[in-house]
């Protein structure tokens, strides 16, 4: 993609949402499905976990 296209293509949606009222974002926002991962519900320990088992699966090979 040439940068006069993406360039176009960002102020077009700029534009686009600017012009939105704000009960067109609300619905929008609403309408978005929340996308939590497994750390929001369990913290860094399910990270932890699966950072020591690549490690230790790296230096077994």
């Amino acid at each position: 993609m040439d940068r006069n296209d993406y360039v176009k293509y960002l102020t077009e949606e700029m534009v686009k949402y600017m012009q939105m009222s704000k009960q067109e974002k609300k619905q929008r926002k609403a309408a978005k499905p929340s996308k939590k991962s497994a750390f929001y519900w369990f913290g860094i320990i399910p990270f932890a976990l699966r950072m020591i088992k690549k490690k230790h699966k790296t230096t077994e090979s």
